[in-house]
Protein backbone atom coordinates (compact mmCIF):
# COMPACT_ATOMS: atom_id res chain seq x y z
CA UNK A 1 0.00 0.00 0.00
CA UNK A 2 1.04 3.42 -0.69
CA UNK A 3 0.59 6.45 2.16
CA UNK A 4 0.51 9.94 1.65
CA UNK A 5 2.23 11.59 5.13
CA UNK A 6 1.46 15.44 4.78
CA UNK A 7 2.18 18.50 6.76
CA UNK A 8 -1.48 20.17 6.99
CA UNK A 9 -0.18 23.74 7.47
CA UNK A 10 1.63 23.96 4.07
CA UNK A 11 -0.90 21.86 1.43
CA UNK A 12 -3.55 23.34 -0.21
CA UNK A 13 -6.98 21.93 0.02
CA UNK A 14 -7.86 21.32 -3.41
CA UNK A 15 -4.71 19.27 -3.76
CA UNK A 16 -5.28 17.77 -0.38
CA UNK A 17 -8.59 16.47 -1.18
CA UNK A 18 -7.33 14.58 -4.52
CA UNK A 19 -4.87 12.81 -2.68
CA UNK A 20 -7.67 11.81 0.00
CA UNK A 21 -9.69 9.78 -2.93
CA UNK A 22 -6.88 8.20 -4.15
CA UNK A 23 -4.28 7.27 -1.63
CA UNK A 24 -4.90 6.51 2.18
CA UNK A 25 -3.09 10.03 4.08
CA UNK A 26 -1.77 10.85 7.54
CA UNK A 27 0.37 13.96 9.04
CA UNK A 28 1.29 11.49 12.35
CA UNK A 29 4.01 8.68 10.83
CA UNK A 30 3.37 6.35 14.02
CA UNK A 31 1.48 3.35 12.64
CA UNK A 32 2.90 3.48 9.16
CA UNK A 33 3.50 -0.07 8.74
CA UNK A 34 4.48 -1.95 5.77
CA UNK A 35 3.93 0.90 3.64
CA UNK A 36 5.27 3.10 0.71
CA UNK A 37 5.57 6.43 1.82
CA UNK A 38 4.87 9.85 -0.07
CA UNK A 39 5.99 12.52 2.39
CA UNK A 40 4.18 15.64 1.32
CA UNK A 41 6.03 18.60 2.66
CA UNK A 42 6.12 16.21 6.03
CA UNK A 43 10.17 15.70 6.65
CA UNK A 44 12.22 19.07 6.28
CA UNK A 45 14.41 19.24 8.42
CA UNK A 46 14.34 16.23 9.67
CA UNK A 47 14.31 13.76 6.64
CA UNK A 48 16.01 11.53 8.26
CA UNK A 49 14.86 10.67 11.64
CA UNK A 50 11.39 10.50 9.32
CA UNK A 51 13.31 8.15 7.28
CA UNK A 52 14.81 6.08 10.57
CA UNK A 53 11.35 5.67 11.92
CA UNK A 54 9.56 4.80 8.58
CA UNK A 55 12.27 2.15 8.66
CA UNK A 56 11.47 1.02 12.06
CA UNK A 57 8.12 0.13 10.99
CA UNK A 58 8.94 -1.56 8.06
CA UNK A 59 7.90 1.36 5.54
CA UNK A 60 9.86 3.24 3.25
CA UNK A 61 9.90 6.58 1.26
CA UNK A 62 9.26 7.33 -2.28
CA UNK A 63 12.34 9.06 -2.04
CA UNK A 64 15.02 8.11 0.14
CA UNK A 65 17.02 10.52 2.37
CA UNK A 66 19.79 9.65 -0.20
CA UNK A 67 17.85 10.55 -3.45
CA UNK A 68 16.48 13.53 -1.28
CA UNK A 69 19.78 15.09 -0.66
CA UNK A 70 20.78 14.79 -3.76
CA UNK A 71 18.84 17.81 -5.21
CA UNK A 72 18.57 19.65 -2.14
CA UNK A 73 22.47 19.55 -1.89
CA UNK A 74 22.15 20.64 -5.96
CA UNK A 75 24.63 17.78 -6.62
CA UNK A 76 22.53 16.99 -9.52
CA UNK A 77 24.05 20.86 -11.25
CA UNK A 78 27.00 17.98 -12.34
CA UNK A 79 24.96 15.71 -14.16
CA UNK A 80 22.94 18.47 -16.24
CA UNK A 81 25.59 21.55 -16.34
CA UNK A 82 25.26 21.87 -20.28
CA UNK A 83 21.44 22.35 -20.33
CA UNK A 84 21.34 24.89 -17.21
CA UNK A 85 22.57 28.15 -16.02
CA UNK A 86 26.18 27.97 -15.39
CA UNK A 87 26.70 27.87 -11.32
CA UNK A 88 29.61 28.69 -8.56
CA UNK A 89 29.43 27.24 -5.23
CA UNK A 90 31.94 29.58 -3.68
CA UNK A 91 31.66 33.43 -3.81
CA UNK A 92 35.80 33.69 -4.31
CA UNK A 93 34.96 31.65 -7.70
CA UNK A 94 32.84 33.71 -9.27
CA UNK A 95 34.42 35.86 -12.21
CA UNK A 96 33.13 39.32 -12.05
CA UNK A 97 33.25 39.54 -16.23
CA UNK A 98 30.88 37.20 -16.20
CA UNK A 99 27.97 39.15 -14.57
CA UNK A 100 24.96 39.94 -14.22
CA UNK A 101 23.96 36.97 -11.60
CA UNK A 102 21.33 35.30 -9.52
CA UNK A 103 22.12 34.36 -5.62
CA UNK A 104 20.09 31.72 -3.77
CA UNK A 105 19.81 29.29 -1.50
CA UNK A 106 20.08 25.70 -3.09
CA UNK A 107 16.78 24.87 -2.86
CA UNK A 108 14.53 28.42 -2.37
CA UNK A 109 15.11 32.22 -3.10
CA UNK A 110 14.07 35.47 -2.28
CA UNK A 111 12.38 35.49 -5.34
CA UNK A 112 10.05 38.38 -4.58
CA UNK A 113 12.55 41.05 -3.79
CA UNK A 114 14.26 40.20 -6.84
CA UNK A 115 15.73 43.36 -7.10
CA UNK A 116 18.02 43.78 -4.35
CA UNK A 117 17.83 39.89 -2.85
CA UNK A 118 18.17 37.87 -5.81
CA UNK A 119 19.66 40.10 -9.14
CA UNK A 120 22.57 40.86 -8.87
CA UNK A 121 24.09 43.03 -11.72
CA UNK A 122 27.81 43.74 -10.78
CA UNK A 123 30.34 40.63 -8.61
CA UNK A 124 29.50 43.64 -5.66
CA UNK A 125 26.10 42.89 -5.91
CA UNK A 126 25.97 39.39 -5.56
CA UNK A 127 28.70 39.84 -2.64
CA UNK A 128 26.65 42.09 -0.73
CA UNK A 129 23.34 39.99 -1.76
CA UNK A 130 25.44 36.68 -0.44
CA UNK A 131 26.06 38.10 2.99
CA UNK A 132 22.67 39.56 3.15
CA UNK A 133 21.63 35.57 2.62
CA UNK A 134 23.74 33.69 5.14
CA UNK A 135 22.35 35.63 7.79
CA UNK A 136 18.75 34.42 6.60
CA UNK A 137 18.53 31.08 8.52
CA UNK A 138 16.66 29.42 6.44
CA UNK A 139 18.39 30.02 3.50
CA UNK A 140 21.83 30.18 5.23
CA UNK A 141 21.44 26.71 6.66
CA UNK A 142 20.95 25.24 2.81
CA UNK A 143 23.59 26.56 1.44
CA UNK A 144 24.27 29.53 -1.34
CA UNK A 145 25.02 29.35 -4.86
CA UNK A 146 25.54 32.18 -7.78
CA UNK A 147 24.06 31.47 -10.89
CA UNK A 148 24.75 32.80 -14.28
CA UNK A 149 21.88 35.15 -15.38
CA UNK A 150 20.16 34.06 -18.62
CA UNK A 151 17.70 35.44 -20.02
CA UNK A 152 13.81 33.79 -21.26
CA UNK A 153 10.91 34.51 -23.06
CA UNK A 154 9.26 37.41 -20.91
CA UNK A 155 5.94 37.32 -20.62
CA UNK A 156 4.68 39.96 -17.69
CA UNK A 157 6.10 42.02 -14.82
CA UNK A 158 5.65 41.20 -11.24
CA UNK A 159 7.10 43.42 -8.39
CA UNK A 160 10.29 44.13 -7.45
CA UNK A 161 11.77 44.13 -11.12
CA UNK A 162 10.66 40.25 -10.82
CA UNK A 163 9.33 38.92 -14.95
CA UNK A 164 6.94 36.35 -15.82
CA UNK A 165 8.85 33.86 -18.27
CA UNK A 166 7.69 31.27 -20.05
CA UNK A 167 8.74 28.82 -17.30
CA UNK A 168 6.85 25.35 -16.86
CA UNK A 169 7.12 22.66 -13.78
CA UNK A 170 7.56 19.07 -14.63
CA UNK A 171 6.50 16.18 -12.19
CA UNK A 172 8.53 13.15 -13.36
CA UNK A 173 8.18 9.34 -11.52
CA UNK A 174 11.34 8.18 -12.56
CA UNK A 175 11.51 8.61 -16.59
CA UNK A 176 7.70 8.70 -16.35
CA UNK A 177 5.57 12.54 -17.32
CA UNK A 178 2.74 12.87 -14.78
CA UNK A 179 2.10 16.24 -15.27
CA UNK A 180 3.33 19.59 -16.50
CA UNK A 181 1.68 23.07 -15.94
CA UNK A 182 2.62 27.23 -16.57
CA UNK A 183 5.06 27.32 -13.40
CA UNK A 184 3.58 31.16 -12.38
CA UNK A 185 0.20 30.62 -10.72
CA UNK A 186 0.06 34.09 -9.93
CA UNK A 187 0.45 35.50 -13.58
CA UNK A 188 -2.22 36.99 -15.68
CA UNK A 189 -0.12 35.37 -18.66
CA UNK A 190 -0.71 31.69 -19.11
CA UNK A 191 2.64 30.79 -21.22
CA UNK A 192 2.35 27.90 -23.88
CA UNK A 193 5.27 24.78 -23.74
CA UNK A 194 5.18 23.13 -26.97
CA UNK A 195 6.91 19.67 -28.16
CA UNK A 196 10.65 20.65 -28.16
CA UNK A 197 10.10 21.32 -24.82
CA UNK A 198 8.62 18.95 -23.38
CA UNK A 199 11.11 16.32 -25.26
CA UNK A 200 13.56 18.67 -23.63
CA UNK A 201 12.13 18.11 -20.21
CA UNK A 202 12.26 14.03 -21.04
CA UNK A 203 15.83 13.92 -22.27
CA UNK A 204 16.93 15.93 -18.52
CA UNK A 205 14.23 13.27 -16.48
CA UNK A 206 16.17 10.42 -18.07
CA UNK A 207 19.38 11.64 -16.55
CA UNK A 208 18.25 12.22 -13.24
CA UNK A 209 15.91 9.05 -12.35
CA UNK A 210 19.58 7.29 -12.58
CA UNK A 211 19.55 9.37 -8.83
CA UNK A 212 15.91 10.01 -7.46
CA UNK A 213 12.48 8.53 -8.20
CA UNK A 214 10.21 11.73 -7.84
CA UNK A 215 11.03 15.06 -8.74
CA UNK A 216 10.40 18.35 -10.50
CA UNK A 217 11.86 20.22 -13.52
CA UNK A 218 11.87 23.35 -13.92
CA UNK A 219 11.92 24.55 -17.11
CA UNK A 220 11.84 27.57 -19.40
CA UNK A 221 11.88 29.17 -23.19
CA UNK A 222 14.51 31.40 -24.12
CA UNK A 223 13.78 34.26 -26.82
CA UNK A 224 14.91 32.16 -29.85
CA UNK A 225 12.87 29.48 -29.13
CA UNK A 226 15.47 26.73 -27.08
CA UNK A 227 15.27 25.64 -23.81
CA UNK A 228 16.78 25.40 -20.82
CA UNK A 229 16.48 23.51 -17.15
CA UNK A 230 16.00 26.36 -14.37
CA UNK A 231 15.99 23.98 -11.81
CA UNK A 232 15.31 20.67 -10.24
CA UNK A 233 13.13 20.01 -6.56
CA UNK A 234 11.95 16.84 -5.16
CA UNK A 235 8.41 16.20 -6.61
CA UNK A 236 7.35 15.55 -2.51
CA UNK A 237 8.56 19.44 -1.88
CA UNK A 238 7.19 21.11 -5.15
CA UNK A 239 4.05 23.36 -4.52
CA UNK A 240 1.62 22.29 -8.08
CA UNK A 241 2.05 25.47 -9.61
CA UNK A 242 -0.32 24.99 -12.54
CA UNK A 243 -0.74 21.45 -12.92
CA UNK A 244 -3.66 19.50 -12.30
CA UNK A 245 -3.29 17.85 -9.29
CA UNK A 246 -5.83 15.01 -10.49
CA UNK A 247 -3.84 14.31 -13.61
CA UNK A 248 -0.46 13.98 -11.42
CA UNK A 249 -1.74 12.17 -8.79
CA UNK A 250 -3.65 10.12 -10.75
CA UNK A 251 -1.05 9.15 -12.69
CA UNK A 252 1.50 8.45 -9.99
CA UNK A 253 -0.44 6.14 -8.55
CA UNK A 254 -1.08 4.32 -12.17
CA UNK A 255 2.55 4.65 -11.87
CA UNK A 256 3.21 2.96 -8.35
CA UNK A 257 0.66 0.36 -9.16
CA UNK A 258 1.96 -1.15 -12.37
CA UNK A 259 5.00 -0.81 -10.87
CA UNK A 260 4.16 -3.49 -7.75
CA UNK A 261 2.44 -5.23 -9.87
CA UNK A 262 5.46 -5.92 -11.95
CA UNK A 263 7.42 -6.24 -9.21
CA UNK A 264 5.59 -9.33 -7.56
CA UNK A 265 4.90 -11.07 -11.19
CA UNK A 266 8.93 -11.09 -12.04
CA UNK A 267 9.37 -12.37 -7.99
CA UNK A 268 6.30 -15.05 -8.03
Amino acid sequence: MTTVYYRNSLIEKEELDVIKKLFPVTDCIVGIKNDLVIARFSCVPFFKEVEQALQTQNSRMLNSFREHNYIASFDYYYDVEEFTPKTWFNLKDVPKEEAPFIVKGKTTSKKSSWNTMMFAETKEDATRIYCDLQNDYYIGEQGIIIRKYEKFKKLGDSINGLSFINEHRFFFYKTHLLSHGFYWSISDVIGKINQKGIDFAKKIARIISEKTNYFTLDIAETDEGEYRLIEINSGEMSGCSLNNPHELYSNLKTCLVQERFNYQLTNQ
